[in-house]
This record gives C-alpha cells, sequence and structure tokens, in this order.
C-alpha cells in the first residue's frame, strides 16, 4: 500500500517512512502543502499523513482543499499540537485520527492498518472471503483455516483484493498498491503473478479459484464457502 507523508521537518519524515517501510508501506514524501494538494490529485493513496506546521500552507488548509476537491482519502493528522480545540477543527474538517508527537512506531502502525480498514469498509482487520482468511494486521493468510504460505507479491494482491472486496480491479491499481509508482514493472506480471497464485490457493483448497477474471477490466475476489470442490472460473 502506498501512504503520502506530508512532514516539513526532514528527520521526522525519515522516521515515518523508516516505520512504513518496515511493514511493506510504499512512501511519497512532500514538505510543501501546496505540492501536497497537486499530488493527491496525480496518485492514489491508502492514507495520508499530515503535520499541521508547514511552512507553505498549514495542515487545516491543506486537508480543506484536499475535501474540497472530493479526494476521500482517510487522512491522519500528527502533530505536537495536543489541544483539544485544534483536534476539534481537525475532525471538522474531515480528518480521520490524530496521532500527538512523539508517536510510538506500535501504536502508529496500528492508527494507520485501522484508517485503512475503516475506509475499505472492514472493521476488523481479518477480512474473510468463505474459506479464504487475510489477516491485514498479522499479515497472514488462511485458506479452510490452514496457514497458507505466501511471497510478499502474493500477499501484496489477496490484501487488496481482500480490502477491496466487492470491486473489479485493473492490473494499474495492483501495480500502485505493489510498486508505488517506483521501478514499475509491464502490467503482464500481474497477470503472471496471480496465475501462479490461483495454482497454489487451488492446490490449498481442492480446486477452489477465489480470483475471478473480468474480461477487459481486470480482477476480483470472490467467495467460495466450502473446501474440496473444484469451481472453474474463465482465465
Amino acid at each position: 500500500m502506498r501512504l503520502f507523508i506530508i512532514e516539513d521537518d526532514a528527520d521526522i519524515a525519515k522516521r515515518i517512512e523508516n516505520i512504513c517501510n518496515s511493514d511493506s508501506f510504499i512512501c511519497h514524501t512532500s514538505e510543501s502543502g501546496i505540492d501536497a494538494v497537486e499530488m493527491v490529485q496525480l496518485y492514489d493513496y491508502a492514507a495520508i499523513i499530515l503535520d499541521l506546521m508547514l511552512p507553505d500552507m498549514d495542515g487545516f488548509e491543506v486537508l480543506k482543499r484536499i475535501r474540497s476537491i472530493r479526494n476521500n482519502t482517510p487522512v491522519i493528522i500528527l502533530s505536537g499540537i495536543s489541544m483539544v480545540d485544534e483536534k476539534v477543527k481537525c475532525f471538522s474538517l474531515g480528518a480521520d485520527d490524530y496521532i500527538t508527537k512523539p508517536f510510538s512506531k506500535s501504536e502508529f502502525l496500528a492508527r494507520v492498518h485501522a484508517v485503512v480498514r475503516r475506509s475499505a469498509g472492514h472493521s476488523s482487520s481479518v477480512i474473510e472471503a468463505g474459506s479464504l482468511s487475510i489477516d491485514i494486521k498479522g499479515k497472514d493468510v488462511k485458506i479452510c483455516g490452514n496457514p497458507f504460505p505466501v511471497t510478499n507479491k502474493e500477499y501484496a494482491i489477496l490484501e487488496l483484493l481482500a480490502l477491496k472486496r466487492g470491486s473489479v480491479l485493473p492490473k494499474d491499481a495492483f501495480l500502485n498498491h505493489m510498486y508505488g509508482g517506483i521501478d514499475e514493472p509491464e502490467a503482464k506480471i500481474i497477470d503472471v503473478l496471480i496465475c501462479k497464485l490461483r495454482k497454489k490457493m487451488a492446490d490449498a483448497s481442492g480446486g477452489i479459484n477465489f480470483i475471478e477474471t473480468v474480461w477487459g477490466r481486470g480482477y476480483a475476489l470472490k467467495d467460495f464457502s466450502g473446501c474440496g470442490s473444484i469451481i472453474e472460473i474463465a482465465s
């Protein structure tokens, strides 16, 4: 998943980026509020981490402008200001959470994951699709109740499918989720990865194909309740 960090303190921005990278997030950073408003119109982010004290435009105005263009990306305020009035103002402008500096790594990541889950309509960290279970927080996958080992890229595919369950996702969505615009390969790599993942999942479930191809549009996560029965889906 890709995060956008808007923070003018280089040391703090680097610390946040390191924390996020340790949890497999991909990060974009900006120290300018004006540039940040432009970037959110160009890229899709799982969440935005926003400092209130910026050199060219304060975080309140950045948040206001992001919401004024009908961008609903979750925004987490990260600030040294702990006054209640400031927090209330942020929430009234459309913030989704507020973290006060200094902060712990564990709390920060827990808040980010919670906001991302809620924005996708999931209250729990465990997302289930029939006999498939994906723990977004623990990054664990189970099929038919059994641990299902996956590579980092395979997990990223399943994570996005789970978070966007019910939606058909184009290949570009997977590329953005997995690479965040950094050294992205050609889109056909998604077909290759999903083909291999389908085979592994079918072997683990007795033939079930959880990932449906929607011709001309992309891929979607199916919901199967049983194990051991073979269900064929066009691929």
